[in-house]
């Protein structure tokens, strides 16, 4: 018997299955085609290919994490939050989550009640087959149910409220109990507090579906910010269990100590090959610059894929600090991305409603929010991306056609604040999520129209930026 063949045509990515048949009729045959012979590699891969090189570089992540003898970049990692019930623990509104998590613990709080009772009287009941699983009052996840079973009493609090980068550029409220949270990571020891400060690059996890992506974070983070996310912190918390507190300390300042996440390996490395200044940090923008560059995401696209980044430190000790550099830059740009301003090309067109059209009895900063209020921004076209209509009242035009080249997470950042900043009502719970209530309720009618006008800046900049990266070649 003769080995079967395998013909493969590539049509692209992310298509639909009406675009896919939409090119099998233009060619009016499958006979009429462009096929290429696939042959496996060593590896099994049939496409997407890995390249060889990539194992010859030094892997981001350890084999066992606070491994401080690694010989890695990075000492540990984490990670992104997943909560299996995003509309209740995430929301633009404080007050909103508050109220709808509260609702839930008490409803939960009733269940496991009458479980209890129900119990006394048949002891093998099953708390699946007894819960009320009405989508509207709850969200049960296999914890929660467990929790039934365990007798477990839940109740609201308050100090787990707190901010949470939901998708790129996009912040949101999280209710960051571990109860309610599927899969909580291990940010306890990224962020063990709302005081303490840390830095992390979230990068694509294995088996990512969209290219791969980069962004750096400053707070908690979801697991979709990039595809998959996980993060590689500058710093991680260990929780001092010998501190001995006194009248005069500040609150959390002896509670936790904090450790490198960057490895003594790497550092060790990069100081005999570029001198005894180089910094933990320097080596953190190192990695945040690197895998910025064009060169390696396109040379290893398949290895990405397949494996978290390996990178090599770099021959030339000027290719070093430009990384580095360039990495601080992004990172500046892209941490301070509500704050960055006004693009100088942009321009804003602003037709303010007519108090008389719409509210008599508005105040002043009533008609401002009503004028800056966002529904779903749109484009003119689906060929003209030049402007973008924010509301009936305001138009975005002239927007660089280079600032949609910065993608993150299989859109361009433009386009993610466009989706993301719009009114959505989730199906099963009928809870509103509307981004107008995060600028009401920080006092700053112009919030989301200021952001959006922040990101098309940071993303003309960051595109000059990794235009400017240096050039690295790889041996295929």
């Amino acid at each position: 018997m003769t080995k079967a063949k395998i013909y493969y045509h590539d049509i692209g990515d992310y298509l639909s299955r009406e675009e896919k048949l939409a090119i099998v009729k233009k060619n009016h045959s499958i006979a009429n085609m462009q096929w290429q012979t696939l042959t496996p590699n060593e590896h099994g891969d049939w496409l997407n290919q890995r390249n060889d090189a990539f194992s010859s570089f030094i892997p981001l992540e350890p084999e066992k994490k606070f491994d401080t003898r690694t010989k890695s970049f990075f000492n540990t990692y984490a990670i992104g939050i997943a909560t299996n019930r995003d509309a209740w623990v995430y929301n633009f509104s404080k007050q909103k989550i508050a109220k709808n998590m509260q609702r839930m613990i008490d409803f939960y709080n009733q269940q496991k009640e009458m479980f209890v009772e129900a119990k006394k009287k048949n002891p093998n009941i099953e708390v699946e087959k007894f819960i009320d699983t009405n989508e509207t009052k709850i969200s049960w996840t296999r914890a929660l149910r467990r929790d039934v079973s365990k007798n477990i009493q839940h109740k609201f609090k308050e100090n787990e409220l707190n901010y949470c980068l939901y998708r790129p550029f996009t912040k949101e409220w999280i209710y960051y109990d571990k109860s309610f949270i599927e899969s909580p990571g291990l940010w306890s020891q990224i962020f063990p507090t709302k005081e303490h400060k840390n830095l992390s690059i979230a990068i694509s996890g294995i088996g990512q579906q969209k290219d791969f992506s980069i962004l750096i974070v400053n707070s908690l983070s979801d697991l979709q910010v990039v595809d998959k996310a996980q993060y590689f912190p500058l710093y991680y918390y260990e929780e001092n269990k010998t501190a001995q507190a006194n009248l005069f300390d500040k609150t959390n300042e002896n509670q936790y100590i904090r450790r490198d996440a960057v490895s003594d390996f790497i550092l060790e490395r990069a100081k005999k090959q570029y001198g005894k200044n180089v910094s933990k940090e320097d080596i953190f923008y190192y990695v945040y610059g690197f895998l910025h560059s064009p060169q390696y995401r396109e040379t290893f696209a398949a290895d990405l894929k397949k494996r978290l980044p390996r990178l090599p430190l770099v021959d030339d000790v000027r290719n070093f600090w430009a990384f580095s550099k360039a990495g601080r830059a992004l990172a500046e740009l892209h941490l301070n991305y509500e704050s960055a301003g006004k693009y100088p090309s942009v321009i804003e067109i602003y037709n303010p409603l007519n108090t008389a059209d719409t509210l008599k009895q508005a105040n002043a900063k009533e008609m401002e929010f009503l004028n800056y209020r966002v529904g779903k921004m749109r484009f003119p076209s689906k060929t003209d991306k030049s402007k973008i209509i924010y509301n009936s009242q305001i138009t975005v035009e002239n927007i660089p056609a280079e600032a949609y080249e910065y993608v993150v997470n299989g859109k361009s950042a433009i386009e993610w604040i466009m989706e993301r900043y719009q009114i959505t009502t989730h199906k099963k719970s009928g809870i509103v999520n509307n981004p107008n209530d995060w600028a009401k309720e920080t006092g700053n009618p112009r919030y989301i129209l200021d952001l959006l006008l922040s990101v098309i800046n940071i993303s003309v900049q960051t595109v000059e930026i990794v235009k400017g990266l240096p050039k690295v070649k790889f041996e295929e």
